[in-house]
């Protein structure tokens, strides 16, 4: 019972893999920078790129799915923006990722340093 819960409960849990999913389509990066500018309808992204709007409508609910856009109703359009949400998630995935390889690099460098403490003081005399 609970597995059942729990994978029901995870399809809207927002991952950097759906962002990247996301993000992965070159329309879809296109959308997101128009986007970054100010908010727009489909009809307004459409005018802007080689696609339907009905194309435009699809990419627009990958892009929803993956909470990096949403959109208010004014009358009988839907006004597209950005939302943080989801490049928040992406961003906490590379700043983990980045993090993880400066820290290896890091522990390379100690771990060089100290079978090579003579090459070191040598190279600190070169410079002086």
């Amino acid at each position: 019972m609970t597995e059942a819960i729990v994978s029901y409960d995870l399809r809207f849990v927002t991952t950097y893999e759906f962002v990247l999913e996301a993000l992965g389509d070159k329309t879809r990066r296109k959308i997101v920078q128009i986007l970054r500018t100010k908010p727009a309808s489909v009809a307004e992204l459409a005018a802007q790129l080689p696609v339907s709007r009905p194309a435009i409508s699809q990419h627009l609910r990958v892009l929803r799915d993956s909470e990096l856009v949403t959109f208010e109703t004014l009358g009988t359009r839907n006004i597209y923006q950005l939302q943080p949400a989801g490049l928040e998630t992406l961003r906490r995935w590379l700043d983990d990722f980045w993090g993880t390889v400066l820290d290896d690099f890091a522990a390379h460098v100690n771990r060089q340093t100290r079978q090579n403490p003579i090459k070191k003081a040598e190279e600190g005399q070169s410079h002086a």
